[in-house]
C-alpha cells in the first residue's frame, strides 16, 4: 500500500506540476495576444507609415494587407485561445481528481482504498492534461507580415520630373515660301532623345514683325509632327505675312514656343465688284452667275444709280487716278474702283476685280462651270466703257472661250481675235507683269502656256470677266506658282518665241 501511495504521490506531484505548467502556459499564452495585439498594431502602424509614402492609388493594396494581418491576428488569437480552453478542461478534471484523491487518501478500508486507487489511476492515466500540448500552436511573432517598402521608396524618390523640352529654332534661311506653301524648318538647341513630337502653329496677320496680341486671328494647330520640318500647303494668302512658331513635347509635358518667325505672303487678293457689274450678273465676292431675269427686278435700282452716277467728271478722274498699288492697302483702291463708274449694260455683261494692278508680278485663277455657254477671262484699263466687251477696245486684253453650238477658243484685244489651237483647260490662269508689259495666261492645272500679250501697260489694270449663259469662280491669293516664274523667264530670254496680238494688230 505504501508503494501505491508514494505512486500515487507522485503522480499527482507530476499532475500538480502539470497544472503549474499549464498556469504558466496560460500566463504565457494571454502574453502572447497581448504581443499579437501589439504587434499587429505595430504592424498597422508601419504600414500606415509605408503608404502614407506612396500615392492613393496604393490605398486599396494597403487595406488589403491591412485585413490579412487581421485575418492572422484572429487566427492566432483563435488557436491560443482554443489552447486556453484545452486547458482550462484539463485544470478542471485535474482539480476534480485531486479532490478525489485526497478524499481517497482518507480512505481506512484497504479494500476501499485499492478500489479507489484503482480508479483514480486509470482516471488520471487517461486525464486530459496528459494529451493536451503544451506548445503554443501559434507564435507571437508577425515577422512574416513585417512590410518594409525601402526599395519602393527608392524608386519613387528616384523618379524626377521629365526636363522641360527646350524650346525649338526657327531656319529662317531654310523656309520657304512658295506656291502658296510654307516649308518650315526648325532644329534643337542640343540632342534631347526624350522629345516625341513637334507642334506646329500658325496665322495669318497684317503686321510685320513679333506677334501682336490684340486684332489678331486664332492660331491654327498642326499636331503630332515627327520630323523637324513641315510644309503647309493649299493656303490662300489673303494677308500680308504669315506667323509661326513651333514647340516641342516629350510624352508628358509641351515645352516652350519657339521665337516666332514672321514670313511674307504676298499675293494678289480681289474681289468682285458688284456695283457695276452687269445686272443680269449674280455676284458674290469671287462668284458670278448670268441670270437672264437680273435685269427685270432691278429696273429701279438702275434708274437710282443713274442719278447718283450724275456727278462732277472731274472728280471722276481725281477718283480713278488716286488708287495705290496693290503693294498698299487695298482699302482706297476698292473704293475707287467702286462707285467711280456705271453700271455695264447691254450684252457687255461684264464684272471688274474690285483691286487694281500697277506694279509687279501677279496671279489669278478662274474656272467656269461646264455647262457655261460663253464666258472672258483678262484685263482692262478703268476707262472701259459701260457697253464695251473684253477685248473689244485697244485697252483690254482676254481670252474667250465659247461653248455656244461649237466650242471656239481665242485671244482677244483691240477687236482683233487669234484662234487658239489647243483643249480649253477647265481652270484658266492669268499671270501679269506690269512692269515688262507682259500678259499670259496659262492651264492653271498643266501649267502649259495658253497665250502672251505683250505691250506697255500705261494704266493700272483691273481684272475682268464676262460671263454669259453660266457662272464663273475666281481664286484669289494666290502666289505667281514656280513654274510660271520659270517659264516666263526662259521667254523673257526668247524675243519674239510667243505670238502676240499687239504685234500682229
Amino acid at each position: 500500500m505504501d508503494e501505491q501511495r508514494e505512486t500515487l504521490q507522485r503522480i499527482v506531484s507530476t499532475l500538480a506540476n502539470k497544472n503549474d505548467e499549464i498556469h504558466n502556459f496560460v500566463d504565457m499564452l494571454n502574453h502572447t495576444i497581448k504581443n499579437v495585439q501589439v504587434n499587429c498594431s505595430n504592424a498597422i502602424s508601419e504600414l500606415d507609415e509605408e503608404f502614407d509614402g506612396l500615392y492613393s492609388i496604393l490605398d486599396e493594396m494597403k487595406g488589403c494587407m491591412a485585413n490579412t494581418i487581421q485575418q492572422e491576428e484572429a487566427r492566432k488569437i483563435q488557436a491560443l485561445q482554443d489552447q486556453l480552453s484545452q486547458c482550462s478542461n484539463a485544470l478542471e478534471s485535474s482539480e476534480e481528481l485531486l479532490e478525489l484523491a485526497a478524499q481517497s487518501l482518507d480512505i481506512k478500508d484497504p479494500v476501499e482504498f485499492l478500489k479507489a486507487a484503482r480508479q483514480i489511476k486509470d482516471r488520471v492515466t487517461m486525464a486530459s492534461a496528459f494529451r493536451i500540448s503544451l506548445k503554443p500552436k501559434v507564435s507571437d511573432s508577425m515577422t512574416h507580415l513585417t512590410v518594409d517598402f525601402a526599395l519602393e521608396r527608392r524608386m519613387l524618390q528616384a523618379v524626377k520630373f521629365l526636363p522641360v523640352p527646350k524650346a525649338p529654332e526657327i531656319d529662317l534661311a531654310a523656309c520657304l515660301v512658295a506656291d502658296n506653301c510654307i516649308t518650315v524648318s526648325w532644329r534643337m538647341p542640343e540632342e534631347d532623345s526624350r522629345i516625341d513630337h513637334f507642334v506646329l502653329e500658325y496665322r495669318k496677320t497684317n503686321f510685320d514683325g513679333l506677334p501682336r496680341v490684340k486684332d489678331e486671328q486664332r492660331w491654327e494647330l498642326i499636331d503630332y509632327i515627327k520630323a523637324t520640318e513641315y510644309t503647309l500647303s493649299g493656303l490662300k494668302f489673303d494677308t500680308k505675312y504669315m506667323n509661326l512658331r513651333v514647340q516641342a513635347c516629350n510624352k508628358a509635358v509641351a515645352g516652350e514656343y519657339s521665337d516666332p518667325v514672321t514670313l511674307e505672303t504676298k499675293a494678289f487678293v480681289f474681289s468682285l465688284d458688284s456695283t457695276s457689274s452687269h445686272l443680269n450678273l449674280k455676284v458674290e465676292d469671287t462668284y458670278v452667275e448670268w441670270d437672264a431675269t437680273g435685269g427685270k427686278g432691278q429696273e429701279k435700282t438702275k434708274g437710282k444709280e443713274n442719278k447718283s452716277s450724275g456727278q462732277n467728271p472731274l472728280l471722276k478722274s481725281n477718283r480713278r487716278s488716286g488708287a495705290p498699288s496693290p503693294k498698299r492697302t487695298s482699302i482706297s483702291t476698292r473704293s475707287s474702283a467702286r462707285g467711280s463708274r456705271d453700271r455695264f449694260t447691254g450684252e457687255s455683261y461684264t464684272v471688274l476685280g474690285d483691286t487694281a494692278v500697277e506694279s509687279g508680278q501677279h496671279y489669278w485663277e478662274a474656272r467656269a462651270q461646264k455647262d457655261c455657254k460663253s464666258y472672258s477671262v483678262g484685263v482692262t484699263y478703268r476707262n472701259l466703257g459701260k457697253f464695251d466687251q473684253l477685248g473689244k477696245t485697244n485697252s483690254s486684253w482676254c481670252i474667250h472661250i465659247n461653248n455656244w453650238l461649237q466650242t471656239t477658243f481665242s485671244a482677244k484685244h483691240n477687236n482683233k481675235t487669234k484662234t487658239l489651237d489647243m483643249p480649253v483647260p477647265d481652270r484658266i490662269g492669268v499671270y501679269c507683269d506690269f512692269d515688262r508689259g507682259q500678259l499670259a495666261f496659262y492651264n492653271a492645272n498643266s501649267k502649259e502656256l495658253l497665250h502672251t500679250f505683250r505691250t506697255k501697260f500705261t494704266q493700272p489694270l483691273l481684272p475682268g470677266f464676262m460671263i454669259w449663259c453660266g457662272g464663273l469662280t475666281v481664286t484669289t491669293g494666290l502666289q505667281v506658282p514656280t513654274a510660271v516664274k520659270t517659264f516666263q523667264k526662259s521667254e523673257n530670254g526668247l524675243s519674239g518665241s510667243t505670238s502676240s496680238l499687239n504685234n500682229i494688230a
